[in-house]
């Protein structure tokens, strides 16, 4: 089956990015070559970041071949249960901001994933775990609206869980909080999520997929294999 999602690629990443080794100018080399129509050039922030000027001025001077859209965007992660982003003021022209799952979102700041893992073997029910992972999110979504989901549930395997440990309810709640506030949902490359499950509900409830490879090399750009069999299952056209 052919998806109209997989003609684009909606989180690049470039050398703004401590852990990229491709130029912007080459991320965009990249999409022409895959035959994308829509590229969103994304890179890691914290609130101590300083350099989001510099890099909507460098998405800016791009040059940019007829065909292809191109979008800007920055990462960040959510920082506590109350859907807190660790990201700094942003000046005008960032598309759309990415939410993160990189670290458990606690009641008073991230945990890392093996003190998530201790705490629930120490007796932290899986119940309360999910609730608190799914509200954070959710609550991120409905304090920065209109912006998109960045591998979400890759937090799940890293703590000893998986998204058929979520159960329909939440689930369900999380899809039509991505509705309510036109997030984006990326199916992501690198880390094979959502699932199908998870995309299903996100589209009964009238919410939006995009493609994204999460690539941090120009080679990756646009190339996708593992979100294909998740878009076929879920039905997403």
């Amino acid at each position: 089956m052919t998806h109209a999602v997989l003609h684009g690629d909606h989180h690049v990443h470039s050398t703004f990015s401590d852990d990229a080794v491709s130029t912007l100018a080459e991320n965009v080399d990249a999409a022409v070559g895959a035959g994308l129509r829509t590229l969103r050039l994304v890179d890691h922030v914290r609130q101590s970041t300083t350099w989001v000027p510099e890099y909507l001025a460098a998405v800016r001077a791009l040059r940019v071949p007829d065909g292809l859209t191109v979008l800007s965007g920055v990462e960040a992660k959510i920082l506590d249960a109350s859907g807190a982003l660790d990201i700094p003021a942003l000046p005008d022209g960032i598309d759309r901001i990415l939410i993160a799952d990189h670290q458990f979102p606690g009641a008073d700041g991230p945990l890392g994933p093996s003190t998530v893992r201790e705490r629930i073997a120490a007796g932290w029910a899986t119940d309360d775990v999910l609730d608190q992972f799914v509200g954070a999110i959710v609550a991120a979504m409905h304090r920065h609206p209109g912006n998109q989901l960045a591998h979400c549930f890759s937090l799940l395997p890293k703590i000893g869980l998986s998204e058929h440990d979520l159960g329909q309810e939440r689930i369900d709640a999380w899809a039509r909080a991505a509705a309510a506030t036109d997030t984006l949902v990326e199916v992501n490359e690198k880390w094979g999520c959502p699932g199908a499950g998870a995309l299903s509900a996100l589209l009964l409830a009238g919410g939006e997929v995009v493609a994204s490879t999460d690539s941090h090399e120009a080679a990756d750009v646009g190339r996708y294999s593992r979100v294909i069999p998740l878009l076929d299952a879920a039905e997403v056209v």
